[in-house]
């Protein structure tokens, strides 16, 4: 992939530092699969480049993400028309079911894995809402810092799915909120995050890129090779504790609900499920769990 990129911004804000910003603010920095692509080669990018030793991954405007673009037509397509595929899945132009599963095998569920197992530190900065896909944007990252205005929910079980495809839900916030947040679709505060251990800290929406930084730049003077093997271990306690096989045996599932939807509306998600989504995303007063 060429650059400059078109749906992302890759900046190097200090010596040490890369940062990918979400630039769609005009459609909320929904994901479509352009992004993804774009993101993904940034990360590479970083990744391959020894002078980065932190990333961060921010976004435009006032909200972080309210999820893949569902509705908008901009930078849709499958796994190579952006890029080469990554992940040697195959099977995208398939009908069905199954053409259906591997887009977002190689989209989705894998582009989160391969990022949440990058050996560079990596830290999400959030604000506003973080909706649905917007949460796996942030989750496969290693830190994350949100604005006192941010707000992170999880509302796809409208779709007559069980949540979104990187489903780690219970390792963010424990398995009672994890149902909760998913049975009722209600957002998660900054603070309410932080408190679950979803979040590391809260700032002032005016100090989140200031205050992000500063982070990234502290992490960025330890010994690289320290903060890659910190990383592997803490990755790999998880593991031990199943979390891939969970994250797997959920997409399985989740493709279940599209398949019954497909049987049940004709279509993979419930029909009214995207404009209640949509609603959430423009609404100025969310609802939030702890109210």
């Amino acid at each position: 992939m060429e650059k400059p990129y078109e749906m992302i911004r890759y900046e190097r804000p200090s010596a040490n530092v890369a940062r990918i910003m979400l630039a769609r603010p005009e459609a909320r920095n929904a994901q479509n699969t352009q992004m993804l692509y774009e993101i993904d080669a940034a990360l590479d990018a970083a990744m391959h480049d020894d002078t980065v030793h932190v990333v961060i991954i921010g976004a435009d405007g006032p909200h972080f993400s309210s999820g893949h673009d569902i509705k908008g037509k901009a930078g849709r397509g499958q796994p190579g028309d952006f890029g080469p595929p990554r992940l040697g899945v195959g099977g995208y132009t398939k009908p069905g079911q199954e053409g259906h599963m591997a887009h977002e095998q190689e989209v989705f569920i894998g582009f989160c894995w391969r990022w949440r197992n990058m050996p560079k530190p990596t830290i999400a900065a959030v604000q506003g809402k973080a909706i649905a896909g917007g949460l796996m944007l942030v989750w496969p990252f290693d830190l994350v810092v949100a604005s006192e205005d941010a707000q992170f929910s999880d509302p796809v079980v409208t779709f007559g799915v069980n949540g979104v495809e990187y489903f780690v839900h219970a390792w963010e916030v424990g398995h009672r909120k994890a149902k909760e947040m998913l049975f009722t679709g209600e957002s998660i505060s900054a603070q309410e995050a932080k408190e679950l251990g979803m979040v590391n800290r809260v700032v002032k929406r005016e100090d989140l890129e200031k205050e992000t930084l500063a982070l990234a730049e502290k992490i960025a003077r330890q010994p690289s090779m320290g903060l890659k093997l910190a990383k592997m271990s803490v990755n790999q306690s998880l593991d031990a504790q199943g979390m891939y096989n969970a994250i797997q045996s959920a997409f399985g599932l989740h493709h279940l609900g599209h398949a019954n939807m497909r049987i049940v509306h004709g279509s993979a998600v419930e029909p009214t499920g995207a404009n209640k989504i949509e609603t959430q995303a423009k609404a100025d007063k969310p609802k939030f769990s702890s109210d």
